[in-house]
């Protein structure tokens, strides 16, 4: 009759059995940290993919722009275009100069600061899509323990309280309820380590592209500054 008795608790103790068994608050701690975990890893494999093929247009635009193209010409090809990253700080640097010219301008200081001003809203607005999302994996790597540990302390009152009322400290009597707690606790740290690797691997990412266009809007600027001088000295000379 023993081995029958733990077999029968030995069937009951799989992690089906632990969260049908669980009270309800413990399985909406659970679902939610099964949820939670299911959105971590969707935000990984979709920050995972854009990252790899923001890397690739970097390199290509790269590789178009210091081929020695016109800058005309690129900026022509590129304008009716939908552009990210590098492409779009070149667009927007290119649109204003060419605005200013078009109206007439005559002060350098005042052009170059206004293309300067056009690539920093540029990539700062490209920052704040490679960062997307990111907060949610911050937040679900340092909440998930915690919200799994307060499962696991009504699990184990609920056990405690079982044991009051049965009045047995059996092991096979307070085990499932125990197990059960501890399962909250698990999927919690399964939910946030994940999410904490993952935010720091993107965060860093997301740091390299940033170093990346700030890198290309320098080099530009000074590009730009130079035929500034080129185009507006003449015109300045002869006035």
């Amino acid at each position: 009759m023993e081995q029958v008795g733990l077999a029968a608790a030995t069937s009951e103790v799989s992690l089906w059995a632990l969260f049908m068994q669980a009270g309800w608050v413990v399985k909406l701690v659970m679902i939610g940290l099964l949820g939670a975990s299911i959105w971590t890893w969707a935000i990984v494999i979709d920050k995972y993919v854009n990252f790899g093929r923001m890397r690739r247009q970097f390199d290509q635009f790269e590789q178009v722009f210091w081929s020695g193209q016109s800058l005309e010409e690129l900026y022509r090809a590129l304008s009716e275009k939908q552009n990210v990253g590098l492409a779009a700080i070149f667009v927007a640097a290119m649109r204003e100069w060419k605005k200013s010219f078009e109206r007439g301008a005559r002060s350098p200081i005042g052009l170059q600061m206004r293309i300067d001003r056009a690539m920093d809203v540029t990539m700062a607005r490209e920052s704040e899509t490679y960062e997307a999302r990111l907060g949610s994996l911050a937040t679900i790597g340092s909440a998930g323990p915690f919200i799994g540990l307060f499962g696991t302390v009504v699990g184990i009152m609920t056990s405690f309280q079982a044991i009051a009322g049965s009045k047995s400290t059996n092991l096979a009597v307070v085990a499932p309820g125990i197990a059960e707690a501890l399962l909250a606790t698990a999927i919690g740290l399964v939910a946030a380590i994940p999410a904490v690797i993952a935010y720091n691997k993107f965060t860093a990412d997301a740091g390299k592209l940033s170093a990346r266009m700030e890198g290309f809007a320098d080099e530009f600027s000074a590009i730009l500054s130079r035929q500034i001088d080129e185009k507006l000295q003449p015109r300045q000379a002869a006035q």
